[in-house]
């Protein structure tokens, strides 16, 4: 968080309401399949404070999470650990960006469903389940009428009163 400065007033509820959607679990989990992945491993300022072996990465917050994807470099390696070749040059200029954790999950799925078979994180993207029906249930699909068909009932504005007009109350 070394360039943000203090936040204030509807600044300081979106940054709150940013640090609360984060999970920092889910976070580490990301990067620890990233390094397992990539056979590389992040320089965080903080793994000299843990000095642990088990090359997990233990950030603390969301400015670390990005800090430590901002140039791309990981994400590039990562792309062509899943699929050799798919990104022929790396650009290895430090250019920051914005990075979700979300977005690895769902390519961890993707990888999953590709048939990559190397270290695996979210949830399998599913596959398609296309479904043979026999005539005679085709034809009883055809002869039943949804509701998505529907009727016009209801649908008409008779007798209603126009936007604006005075209510007429006549005595019964």
């Amino acid at each position: 968080m070394a360039f943000q400065g203090p936040a204030y007033g509807l600044s300081r509820e979106l940054l709150l309401k940013s640090q609360a959607k984060f999970d920092i679990e889910l976070a580490n989990q990301a990067l620890n399949w990233v390094q397992a992945v990539t056979n590389t491993s992040f320089n965080l300022n903080n793994n000299d404070d843990n000095n642990n072996n088990d090359n997990s990465t233990g950030i603390k917050d969301q400015f670390e999470f990005a800090e430590a994807l901002k140039d791309g470099i990981a994400l590039c390696n990562l792309i062509n650990g899943l699929a050799p070749g798919s990104i022929g040059k790396v650009n290895k200029m430090k250019t920051p960006f914005k990075e979700v954790v979300n977005c690895l999950h769902s390519l961890g799925g993707l990888a999953q469903k590709k048939g990559y078979q190397g270290p695996v994180i979210g949830i399998k993207t599913s596959d398609e389940n296309k479904r043979e029906f026999d005539e005679e249930t085709l034809k009883k699909g055809r002869a039943m009428i949804g509701l998505q068909s529907g009727s016009n009932s209801g649908a008409s504005q008779a007798k209603m009163t126009p936007y604006g007009a005075s209510r007429q109350i006549i005595p019964g």
